[in-house]
């Protein structure tokens, strides 16, 4: 893969369609765990075995203290120029960019990304969602802090320890009283259909010259699966990543902090940031 910018950015001004996938290194330059690797752990748990429906069931309040500290965590951060560069880009691109995150921290909308130009994979934080199968209640941008008294000590600081807290203390839908659960996609858990169904019409259209996939390796699905279609289709790729795991051989890599190389790549467009 090349690292030649002036190629990139000619490929980029003659895109038709230019898709975005995201993943948790972009939140990395804002402060944020990705949660892999080292950064793994929330106090002394493994945060992948607390990220699914079985978790939940067995240890609510666990589960909720976990989530209720990443929700304080991404209102502190603030996004970088990166995020600004991605935003930017979309309302000069309007319907020939949509933007695939796997992140749920927000910020991509607090960059004031446009937010038709977005679909969320994997669901948010500030989303909560009734536990009861017969009810559906959703409510989409809370960002009450904290969402109940009791989860006012939910904290990433690890000297900070995990509260037993009854389940009568946590959250619990307005319509039925049942437990509310963070509105994300947990392991084991089928991603949204909304979500799928848009990406899936967007590529499925053609016209898609550019693939731009920043702080993942995208080597599950789905996003491995669209950047294979995009690239059978005579698209290309261009990953803006801390590690060289993704590699294709029509592209672009661009190793480092993408708030430093988003705002270079897609200077063109948007100009400075």
């Amino acid at each position: 893969m090349s690292n030649d910018l002036r190629s990139f950015h000619q490929h980029l001004i003659s895109s038709r369609k230019v898709l975005a996938i995201l993943g948790a290194g972009l939140s990395a330059s804002s402060g944020l765990s990705t949660f892999r690797g080292a950064g793994g752990l929330w106090k002394k748990y493994d945060a992948v075995d607390l990220a699914t429906p079985e978790a939940f069931e067995l240890d609510p309040s666990l589960v909720w203290q976990f989530y209720s500290a990443r929700r304080k965590a991404a209102l502190a951060a603030v996004p970088h120029r990166g995020h600004k560069a991605l935003a930017k880009f979309s309302e000069r691109w309007g319907n020939r960019f949509l933007t695939l995150t796997q992140n749920v921290d927000g910020l991509s909308e607090r960059a004031c990304h446009p937010r038709d130009g977005i679909v969320h994979l994997h669901g948010d934080l500030f989303t909560l969602k009734c536990t009861n199968f017969n009810c559906r209640y959703k409510e989409s941008g809370n960002f009450r802090e904290p969402l109940t008294p009791a989860l006012a000590n939910a904290s990433m600081d690890d000297n900070v320890g995990v509260e037993r807290i009854p389940e009568s203390q946590l959250p619990h839908c307005p319509q039925c009283n049942t437990l509310l659960r963070p509105g994300v996609v947990w392991f084991g858990e089928s991603l949204p259909y909304d979500a799928i169904f848009r990406a899936d019409e967007y590529i499925s259209a053609g016209d898609v010259d550019l693939v731009l996939v920043v702080g993942t390796s995208a080597t599950v699905w789905p996003a491995a699966g669209y950047i294979e279609e995009v690239a059978q289709r005579g698209g290309k790729v261009a990953v803006f990543n801390i590690d060289e795991s993704t590699k294709w051989p029509d592209g672009w890599f661009f190793q480092g902090d993408s708030a430093e190389w988003l705002p270079k790549a897609l200077e063109p467009v948007i100009g400075r940031v």
